[in-house]
């Protein structure tokens, strides 16, 4: 099945039909006529799984801040405080990408976003397109890790532990990647100053009160949404799918206050919300009866033997779950890696011995590299797609961007594998 999945994927064919064939045809193989009902057990279960109903209340959230303009505020409140630092537009772009994470949620909406405000700026003034190409393919990619990440929502869902703790003890490690992309983009751009200009003075001549009212009025109403969704889960006031609620009805409000709201607004969200949840639930769906063929057939039993196999002890184990996933990365969507792989490997953590929501944190770090590692990258397709075709940017300078941001990934992974405080201290803190 596993083989069969790779081979399907690289026909080309959506990931949703090739899962679902595959999971059909051997569950004919394995149980018979019985896969049918199975099927339906399977799809009738994740459909009515109430913490997936948040999925769409988040997407919907993040389409609506993408055409609220809060971006653009946000760069150019930051952009005069930050432009005189080498490498100071490639920050801005990280740290924008960083407090969009915490609102938007929707990968191609966080790097259109970050594209199109900050891409141009640092072109225009002499930056390196690959570091300008890879600061925005990084800083988008983290609102897949920063809550309220869709993908942790899925990943609480199949491992069938706490929503609310994961995204407690994913900020942390968010905000740890944050921090090295911008020691990186620092340290870089004081060795090689030709890479990142700073901005000229007569940009940034803003009177100080001036441009600190800037920032304020531009980053407080972020804050009061990132205050208003998670801190209703970190105070126990409300779970998730409701938080989730209140953040798309803020979010609205936010549009409004900014007059980027109307009926036709409303209805291309409405219409890109009903998309991309049709498709995670499809993917999810169909990836369900893959699972569940997948572990009634035994598959489940050998791959924890494979696993436990592994020299090392627990750790050893643990590598080879991390490197499995980093393999699938290249080949397959993080969603359709989530929905299969969570129900197989989860229950391994309480076998080696592992608090299950460090386990799971570790994984969705791990899958912060498959957003930017070929073949199967889909934030540089996004930024392919979205970078204005006078900047001359190609392909291969948006791969020698990123690259050095997956080996800072890989050095995240390596503090919170030593402290395992980094993730696990917020949760402790939840009130419950």
């Amino acid at each position: 099945m596993l083989v069969g999945l790779l081979l399907g994927v690289l026909t080309g064919y959506p990931l949703a039909l090739v899962v679902g064939v595959i999971g059909l045809v051997a569950g004919y193989a394995v149980f018979g006529d019985s896969v049918i009902a199975l099927m339906y057990q399977r799809w009738f279960g994740i459909l009515n799984d109430y913490t997936l109903l948040a999925i769409p209340l988040f997407v919907f959230m993040g389409l609506v801040l993408e055409r609220s303009g809060i971006s653009e505020r946000m760069f150019d409140a930051l952009y005069v405080w930050l432009g005189g630092f080498r490498g100071g537009l490639a920050i801005t772009t990280v740290l924008i990408g960083t407090i969009l994470g915490a609102c938007v949620g929707v990968v191609g909406a966080s790097v259109a976003m970050l594209a199109i405000v900050s891409l141009r700026a640092m072109c225009k003034r002499g930056y390196d397109k690959s570091l300008a190409a890879g600061s925005v393919c990084a800083g988008g990619t983290l609102g897949q890790l920063i809550p309220p990440s869709i993908l942790i929502i899925i990943y609480g869902s199949m491992a069938q532990i706490s929503v609310g703790k994961l995204f407690m003890g994913a900020f942390i490690p968010g905000f740890l990647l944050s921090a090295l992309y911008c020691a990186y983009i620092a340290i870089r751009s004081l060795l090689q100053p030709a890479l990142a200009p700073t901005v000229s003075q007569e940009e940034r001549n803003i009177p100080f009160l001036k441009k600190t009212v800037d920032l304020v009025v531009a980053i407080v109403p972020t804050f009061v949404l990132i205050l208003s969704v998670l801190g209703s889960i970190f105070f126990g006031i409300a779970p998730p799918t409701e938080a989730a609620a209140v953040g798309a009805f803020i979010s609205m409000v936010l549009a409004i206050s900014y007059r980027r709201f109307n009926w036709q607004t409303l209805k291309e969200v409405t219409l890109g919300t009903l998309k991309t949840a049709s498709m995670i639930l499809l993917i999810g769906g169909m990836s369900y009866v893959f699972t569940g063929v997948f572990i009634g057939g035994g598959g489940s039993s050998l791959v924890r033997d494979f696993v436990l196999s592994a020299p090392g002890g627990s750790w050893g184990a643990f590598a080879v779950i991390m490197f499995i996933v980093f393999v699938l990365g290249f080949f397959i969507d993080v969603i359709g890696i989530l929905f299969i792989m969570v129900p197989i490997i989860a229950p391994l953590a309480s076998v080696l011995g592992f608090d299950p929501i460090w386990f799971g944190m570790m994984i969705m770090v791990n899958l912060q590299m498959a957003f930017m590692t070929p073949p199967f990258a889909v934030t540089i397709f996004y930024l392919r797609g979205m970078a204005p075709p006078e900047l001359g940017i190609t392909m291969g300078d948006i791969i020698r961007g990123v690259i050095p941001f997956v080996l800072l990934i890989i050095v995240g992974i390596s503090l919170l594998a030593a402290f395992p405080e980094l993730v696990l201290w917020l949760p402790g803190k939840m009130i419950k």
